[in-house]
């Protein structure tokens, strides 16, 4: 079955094109532009070249997979507006899988590691995973000096994710050098069992943890003193 996979969780805006067989997960096109400013305009486009490459129409396609975050608001949004329409559009469904899952996932050696991306404001979103990829705790959002001891209680090593490495010395763990984001194999690979079984799409409910940074003001504001 022909997939689709989209994550804008991160500064790493991602687009692939994946097909999941009954024993495999085999990437057909794959796209990942780095802009923490611009998700919207890159998405769309990087969906298009996936497709193109791949001289697919989707038409063909069999479902979505989109990352849920954790990520900030706006860009988190972008990823996870176009997979719930363009499945709505195509009568497809659509799965989602936690981006932190993508990071933590394939990371995994036989120890505990903590997975970690940028959350803005000296804080990171995270979640430790077990030897296996398998998640112990989170997703959650905190600063680095406070998350590192928590992690460590659960026995994670190592750190891997571009928070980690955006806080290394904060966090003190050696760090795995990949995966830096969310992995589109990872995320495909990670819904393989729902795509494979024709199970229902899911709502794609992201996961921002916290409260936009932009609220509506609760008040008129007075004009003359």
């Amino acid at each position: 079955m022909l997939v689709l996979v989209m994550d804008s969780s991160t500064p790493a805006v991602t687009a692939a094109l994946v097909d999941v067989t009954t024993r495999a997960v085999e990437i057909r096109a794959h796209r990942r532009t780095v802009d923490a400013r611009a998700h919207g305009e890159l998405l769309a486009p990087q969906v298009d070249a996936v497709l193109a490459e791949a001289e697919a129409r989707p038409a063909h396609l069999g479902a979505i997979v989109a990352g849920l975050g954790p990520g900030p608001f706006t860009g988190l949004r972008v990823g996870l507006v176009t997979a719930a329409t363009m499945g709505q559009v195509l009568g497809i469904p659509a799965y989602g899988v936690c981006s932190l899952d993508a990071i933590g996932h394939p990371a995994a050696a036989g120890e505990p590691v903590l997975a970690a991306s940028d959350a803005r404001r000296r804080e990171i979103y995270w979640a430790v995973y077990d030897g296996a990829g398998r998640r112990l705790v989170g997703p959650e959002v905190g600063a680095p000096t406070v998350v590192v001891d928590q992690a460590r209680v659960l026995g994670a090593t190592t750190a891997v994710g571009d928070g980690a490495h955006r806080y290394a010395e904060a966090l003190g763990l050696p760090l795995r050098a990949e995966p830096r984001y969310p992995e589109a194999g990872a995320l495909a690979a990670l819904a393989a069992e729902r795509i494979r079984a024709g199970a229902p799409g899911d709502p794609l409910t992201p996961l921002y943890l916290r409260r936009p940074d932009a609220v509506a003001a609760s008040a008129r504001k007075p004009v003359l003193p």
